[in-house]
């Protein structure tokens, strides 16, 4: 079977849709020993990951790389999809696959099976939390999804029912595959390095999610702030997104370390009192199980994949309620005993997100829908 798929989004280290792409890709280039692949790659600044290239070509696949900006492609195949069919670009090399993965931001116009990965629709739960020129993108490219693909990957069965019952797709067209999520655990020295680096000398609590106000950082400050104890820190760690007022909170027990490295963020993971993630909505968590993999607490939100994905094995609360998140926050800083158990339960639990699981869904899916 020859397979394309469209893997521009691996470039946006930090977020999650990149941590998405990069795993699917080594999963793929790992796991399959029988199927042609063809990857598609457009970046105008960034450059792939040369080990990532060169993995593609020593197994013996195709890498296709074009210099164009996102917002360029988002133009041309989500606004001008079928008229971007006759212009400069020569689709010949395409026109034989079987099937054709499209990405998290584009939707190629294309006369072949496809199938799209779909990891959220939080452009339509909380339209007030996404910048308005991914809410275009993200409306239009599911406007095309709808009509063109044979079917549809979503990261979880919350993804699944929004696709059903906000998009009206039809539910025999989605498959649920749980992403993989791969960890290194840290050495004692990197762990002691990360710490000393960022001047972490108390217990601390650790969250992480872009400033922007889907991650719902701002409520997690507030009730942190309410707590006052000045024996615990709060450490943020993320990059700069929209809509949030970093330096808003003045307090010198929060801590905003920006975006990092995966060494330190693991570093931090193995280190903190509790992990809180306290998302308005999610297509299926990175951090969450990040965390349960390397035995750390979790408290997250009660909504959208969050609560399926750690499936008991996490303490939840309402994100939109600053009093829930408060006794949250307050009940896991004094019970160890919760704390332990929630540590083994997540760990658990985090043996079931593979990317050789994931792999093995997916192609087997592909072969089954081929006629």
């Amino acid at each position: 079977m020859k397979v394309g798929i469209d893997i521009s989004q691996i470039v946006y280290e930090g977020t999650g849709v990149s941590r998405f792409t990069k795993g699917l890709v080594n999963a793929i280039l790992d796991f399959d020993q029988k199927n042609e692949w063809t990857f598609f790659f457009s970046s105008f600044r960034i450059n792939l990951d040369p080990v990532i290239e060169q993995k593609i070509l020593a197994k013996g696949h195709k890498l296709i790389k074009w210099k164009l900006p996102p917002t360029l492609l988002s133009f041309l195949f989500n606004k001008l999809h079928y008229l971007s069919k006759f212009l400069i670009f020569n689709f010949k090399f395409l026109i034989s696959l079987d099937w054709f993965i499209t990405s998290d931001w584009t939707e190629i116009p294309l006369n072949i099976k496809k199938a799209a990965i779909v990891h959220d629709l939080v452009y339509l739960r909380y339209p007030e939390t996404v910048d308005s020129s991914i809410l275009q993108t993200q409306n239009k490219r599911l406007s095309w999804i709808k009509k063109e693909s044979d079917i549809i990957f979503a990261d979880s069965l919350s993804t699944k029912s929004d696709l059903n019952n906000l998009l009206k797709i039809d539910s025999k067209k989605i498959f649920v595959n749980y992403p993989g999520v791969e960890i290194k655990r840290p050495s004692k020295e990197q762990i002691n390095l990360t710490l000393k680096k960022y001047n972490l000398n108390h217990p601390f609590i650790l969250t992480v999610g872009k400033l922007e106000p889907r991650k719902n950082i701002k409520r997690v400050i507030e009730a942190f702030s309410t707590l006052g104890d000045n024996s615990l820190d709060l450490v943020i760690v993320g990059p700069e997104g929209w809509g949030e007022e970093k330096n808003k909170y003045q307090i010198s027990n929060i801590k905003y370390l920006g975006k990092i490295n995966d060494q330190e963020l693991f570093s931090l993971y193995s280190s903190c009192l509790f992990f809180i993630y306290p998302s308005l909505w999610e297509g299926f968590g990175y951090p969450v199980v990040e965390a349960m993999k390397l035995g750390v607490p979790v408290t997250t939100s009660n909504t959208s994949s969050l609560s399926e994905v750690t499936k008991g094995a996490a303490y939840l609360f309402n994100p939109l309620k600053p009093e829930e998140i408060f006794h949250c926050i307050n009940l896991m800083k004094s019970d160890e005993k919760l704390r332990k158990k929630l540590s083994k339960t997540g760990l658990e639990r985090s043996k079931m997100f593979i990317w050789e699981k994931y792999y093995d869904k997916l192609i087997q899916t592909l072969y089954d829908n081929r006629s």
